[in-house]
C-alpha cells in the first residue's frame, strides 16, 4: 500500500530525523459512521479522508486539529477484523485522553449520549472517568493532577 500523499508528505519534510507515532488503526463498520461519531460525539477533527479506490478510505481523526497521533478508521475486511471491532484493548482501556477541562469535556460526552462506564473519579494522577466508544472500546478520560490549561 502506497501511503497517501498529505501524510507521507508531513512525515518526510521533518527536520531531524526523529520516530515518532503517527497514529493508531481502530476497525470500524462504516467510515462515514465512524467519523460522525468521532467528531461529532467525541468531539475529533477529521484530519484526512482519501479515497484510495476500491471501497477504501484513508481515514485519520484526532483530538488535536493541529498534530499529533490520530485514529486510522479502518473497515473491517475480514469476518476476524469483524469481531475484533469494539475489543482493540481485549476488553480493557485501550485510549487515553489527556484534557486541561474535565468538567467540559464529561459534560460534552454525557450531552452527546457517550456511554460512561463509571462515575468520574478522582486518582493520585488526576481525575478520570472510562467511557466506551460507539463500538465498545473502553478509553479514559483524564485531566491530570496541575493540568488545568494555564489557568
Amino acid at each position: 500500500m502506497s501511503w497517501p500523499m498529505a501524510t507521507w508528505s508531513s512525515f518526510a519534510s521533518m527536520s531531524s530525523p526523529t520516530t515518532r507515532l503517527l497514529g493508531v488503526t481502530v476497525l470500524v463498520d462504516d467510515y462515514d459512521e465512524a467519523i460522525a461519531h468521532f467528531v461529532g460525539d467525541l468531539g475529533f477533527h477529521l484530519v484526512e479522508d482519501t479515497n484510495l479506490g476500491g471501497g477504501k478510505r484513508w481515514v485519520r481523526v484526532a483530538p488535536d486539529p493541529e498534530g499529533g497521533p490520530a485514529l486510522l478508521l479502518a473497515v473491517a475486511s475480514t469476518d476476524e477484523q469483524r469481531a475484533a471491532i469494539g475489543r482493540q484493548a481485549g476488553g480493557r482501556v485501550g485510549f487515553f485522553i489527556h484534557t486541561t477541562d474535565f468538567a467540559a469535556q464529561y459534560a460534552r460526552l454525557v450531552e452527546r449520549g457517550v456511554r460512561m462506564t463509571e462515575e468520574p473519579r478522582l486518582e493520585a494522577y488526576g481525575t478520570v472517568v472510562v467511557f466506551e466508544d460507539r463500538y465498545g472500546n473502553r478509553w479514559d478520560l483524564i485531566q491530570p493532577v496541575g493540568d488545568h490549561g494555564g489557568r
